[in-house]
């Protein structure tokens, strides 16, 4: 258990330095620690979770201070097991111990030792003290919290305490392989317990590993929430239409595109590394497309004239809508950053606008619950247009003007479907 207290205590030190913890990051970590992989993620990810209150018990543990920020994160890791985990709290003490020894700190696993035994003992106080502070109780930044109280009102709590649990796992049954109904049922068979919570959507009640899923090699499921899977849904999407996903990496929109309808599809992504991911995830769904790495923001580079039906702009953002599943972005955002997404947020859609046909349609997304990132982009693309309309989203759509909050059944995303309109 120490190398894998040691190993998250490295990686969220990392992250309160200003390093992003990327999906590809975490896998690697646990590479290193193969029989221990899912501790590791599980203390990672729950560290980050719970870390406004867990940094908030430290202070009252070390009154001087922690010079060492991966000692600090240490001692966040072992509280946040003594909190949440199941394991005899001794295990834990003695594991830190070795730990701080693991990271060069020998000197100090006295200290850790004496620290968490003193929270053991005083666990009643100290708890209560840790949640008196706005990031100790909600265990985000505060300017975070404020924003969301700003917009949201009382269902701010609401949003907060989603960002705080864990995800659910959805599936995403591949038409093209099988029904949804016919996967439920396999599932089912086999003592999966699951439930259906959209058109080709379903959430299992026990997170499990994927190679353990039925089909998932020959493609027959993807992981997707299912807040996610509104995207090809509201394309409006038709046979033969030139379609171009802008910002595509992972590309877990990108093959649901694919399997909705027949599509000439274009993936694009600015960040080469992540576009391989795209192209594995078609490969193993048996799809096609025209994977590139680009700027959409600049389509003279890229662009060969020939307008797109339909685009899916899914743009960069905060994430305040997946914090669950990416815990360490709530602690790598600052309040100027909305102000910077929404600017290049702008800039996406008006680059975009001019490759999109007459008629065709554009479908905005992000993963955020700010509105300066969702509505208020839109607002302002649509006072600086004059050939744009923006549609109604259809009648069963789960959110208000386009947002989706977090809740037990989806992440929180936005969307927003806008006309180009026919010449005259």
């Amino acid at each position: 258990m120490f190398q894998a207290q040691a190993l998250a205590a490295e990686l969220i030190a990392d992250v309160l330095a200003g390093r992003s913890l990327r999906e590809e990051r975490l896998r690697d970590a646990t590479k290193t620690l193969s029989s221990q992989a899912g501790q590791l993620r599980d203390l990672t990810l729950g560290t980050l979770r719970w870390l406004g209150q867990l940094r908030a018990l430290t202070a009252q543990l070390a009154t001087r201070g922690i010079a060492d920020p991966r000692l600090e994160a240490l001692l966040c890791v072992a509280l946040h097991q003594l909190l949440q985990d199941r394991t005899a709290p001794h295990a834990v003490v003695d594991h830190a111990v070795q730990a701080a020894r693991h990271l060069g700190h020998g000197q100090a696993a006295g200290f850790v030792n004496a620290a968490l035994r003193r929270f053991l003992r005083e666990r009643v106080p100290l708890t209560a003290k840790s949640v008196s502070t706005v990031e100790g109780r909600w265990s985000h930044p505060e300017w975070w919290v404020r924003v969301l109280e700003k917009h949201y009102g009382d269902a701010a709590a609401g949003i907060l305490e989603a960002g705080l649990g864990h995800p659910p796992m959805t599936l995403r049954v591949n038409r093209g392989r099988g029904t949804r109904d016919g996967y439920l049922a396999d599932l089912t068979a086999r003592g999966i317990a699951a439930r259906v919570v959209g058109p080709d959507a379903i959430t299992l009640e026990k997170p499990m590993p994927v190679s353990a899923l039925p089909g998932y090699e020959e493609g027959k499921v993807t992981i997707q929430d299912a807040g996610a899977q509104w995207a090809a849904r509201l394309l409006d999407l038709a046979p033969g239409q030139r379609v171009l996903d802008a910002c595509a990496a992972p590309g877990g929109k990108t093959g649901h595109l694919l399997e909705s309808c027949d599509i000439d599809l274009t993936a694009l992504d600015a960040d080469a590394a992540r576009l391989p991911a795209v192209s594995r995830g078609l490969d193993r769904l048996g799809l096609s497309a025209a994977v590139r790495q680009a700027d959409a923001s600049q389509p003279g580079r890229w662009w060969d004239g020939r307008p797109f039906d339909r685009v899916l702009l899914d743009a960069p953002c905060s994430a305040s809508g997946i914090v669950r599943r990416h815990p360490d972005a709530k602690w790598l955002r600052r309040p100027e950053d909305i102000a910077r997404f929404a600017k290049q947020q702008l800039a996406l859609l008006q680059a975009l606008w001019q490759v999109l046909a007459p008629g065709g349609k554009l479908l905005y997304v992000t993963c955020s619950v700010f509105p300066g990132e969702n509505a208020g982009v839109v607002a302002s693309f649509l006072e600086l247009t004059t050939d744009v309309r923006r549609l109604p989203l259809p009648d069963d759509f789960p959110g208000r003007d386009g947002q989706l909050l977090p809740d037990t059944t989806h992440d929180g995303f936005f969307y927003a479907l806008l006309e180009r309109s026919r010449l005259p």
